[in-house]
């Protein structure tokens, strides 16, 4: 019984010396590029999607820093493209997040035009991650149009139109090899269920920013350990 014993006491310490070596041992920067998604119009700041990423990413076991966001409500590709150059700096990160075009669709703006700058975002966003594309993910655009603010509106030209942007976020995703998650399912669910809206009628309430954390956190977590 006590060579049992030692044995089990044995790989148990081994056990725990090996899953631990598989988290990095330092501290993790995040960078979160966007738009109002991103910044979370209408939550608490400790409800914006990246900082629940990074909340749950820390009850994981991950020494994780406080996200830097640099996101506005109203954004366009090209606006978030300056703040980038302004605000970014030298610095790299161990992860990068991009969620951007939903205010070139709702703008009119040129998708040729949104394609181009896209392009321009990743390549800057796969600069600042230090593992290169390894450390990048891209979300897709949600579907704005089952809000009560669109009601008024063409619902079904803005569901295409959200579509078509997402399918070029998904190709050029791929062009770069990053990885693409799709969340606009999650947010088409606010058709029939009104507590995953806030309350200005049109952006995620923190209960849906918390759906779409549930869905990439696996992959993130392993991005983080490749």
């Amino acid at each position: 019984m006590r060579f049992i014993y030692i044995t089990l006491s044995f790989l148990l310490i081994l056990y725990s010396c090996s899953s631990s070596s598989t988290l990095p041992n330092k501290q993790l920067s995040y960078l979160a590029l966007g738009d109002s998604y991103t910044i979370g119009e209408s939550v608490a700041e400790n409800k914006r999607w990246p900082v629940q990423l990074t909340q749950k990413l820390k009850n994981s076991g991950y020494m994780m820093q406080s996200p830097k966001i640099i996101a506005k409500t109203g954004w366009r590709t090209d606006e978030l493209l300056t703040a980038i150059n302004e605000q970014v700096g030298q610095e790299k990160y161990d992860l990068v997040s991009v969620l951007i075009g939903v205010n070139n669709q709702y703008q009119g703006q040129d998708l040729e035009q949104f394609q181009k700058d896209l392009e321009v975002i990743l390549q800057q966003a796969i600069q600042k991650s230090k593992k290169g594309a390894k450390g990048v993910f891209v979300v897709s655009i949600p579907d704005y149009s089952v809000t009560p603010f669109a009601q008024n509106s063409n619902v079904d030209e803005i569901a295409h139109e959200i579509m078509i942007y997402n399918e070029r976020c998904m190709i050029t995703s791929a062009d770069y090899g990053v990885k693409y998650f799709y969340i606009t399912d999650i947010s088409e669910e606010a058709k029939t269920n009104l507590e995953l809206v806030a309350k200005d009628g049109l952006h995620p309430s923190a209960k849906m920013y918390l759906r779409w954390v549930e869905r990439i956190f696996p992959s993130v977590k392993q991005m983080l350990e490749e």
